[in-house]
């Protein structure tokens, strides 16, 4: 679903990352780890192609980001670390105009029954900057899954939330991935990292120190 061949990115001629090789299949999460200022989020800007690599390719769903770069945006739903609201929008009204921008048709029963598995019902009339920094990650995360899309890629989607809301996440990460859907992760609790992913990037001053599976991982660790 996802292939990436020696993405690199700089900014201002200082790079980010450099030479990251890896692949997400459907039905994997992989996780983004390191230190803040490993490149995560970077990373995670160039595969929803929001800003545009200095060299290598990414692949969505065999499109090629730069050359299909609609296309493959259509498939992609990105939730940034710091996600930007309409300030004068409520709750439900996100929704809609997600709806609206994706041409979903009888959207009215998918948002509900998204804001109720999020648990934000009872705010769904609130303006969105009115909003903690949890709910406006939960109320961004049920824009990304009502666009019924094959990538989901969230950039430190637990931060914020109270540890139900924590489990509430992981677990719609979880049956994401089952229904087919690839995912990618940057997190700092490592530990709901470990319990929802299937693969690692690990990454250091924007290079790649280690890609592969979970049960790798904990296989080279262990040593």
């Amino acid at each position: 679903m996802i292939q990436v061949t020696h993405l690199a990115k700089a900014y201002a001629g200082i790079p980010a990352v450099s030479g990251l090789t890896f692949h997400v299949a459907p039905g994997q999460i992989l996780a983004l780890t390191g230190s803040n200022g490993a490149g995560k989020s970077t990373t995670l800007r160039a595969l929803a192609g929001a800003c545009d690599a200095t060299s290598g390719t990414v692949s969505i769903d065999g499109l090629d980001l730069q050359r299909d770069s609609l296309a493959a945006k259509q498939i992609v739903a990105y939730v940034p670390d710091s996600p930007e609201v309409f300030p004068d929008l409520t709750v439900q009204q996100h929704l809609e105009f997600t709806a609206s921008v994706y041409g979903i048709v009888d959207s009215a029963p998918r948002i509900e029954s998204l804001l109720s598995r999020f648990a934000i019902w009872d705010k769904r009339d609130s303006l969105a900057n009115t909003l903690s920094r949890g709910m406006r990650q939960k109320m961004m995360l049920s824009c990304a899954c009502l666009q019924s899309p094959k990538v989901l890629l969230l950039d430190e989607p637990l931060s914020g939330l109270d540890p139900h809301s924590i489990q509430l996440v992981a677990e719609t990460i979880r049956g994401f991935a089952a229904e087919g859907g690839a995912v990618v992760v940057s997190s700092h609790y490592l530990s709901v990292v470990e319990r929802i992913s299937t693969h690692v990037l690990l990454l250091d001053h924007g290079r790649q120190r280690f890609f592969g599976s979970m049960d790798q991982l904990r296989t080279e660790h262990s040593h």
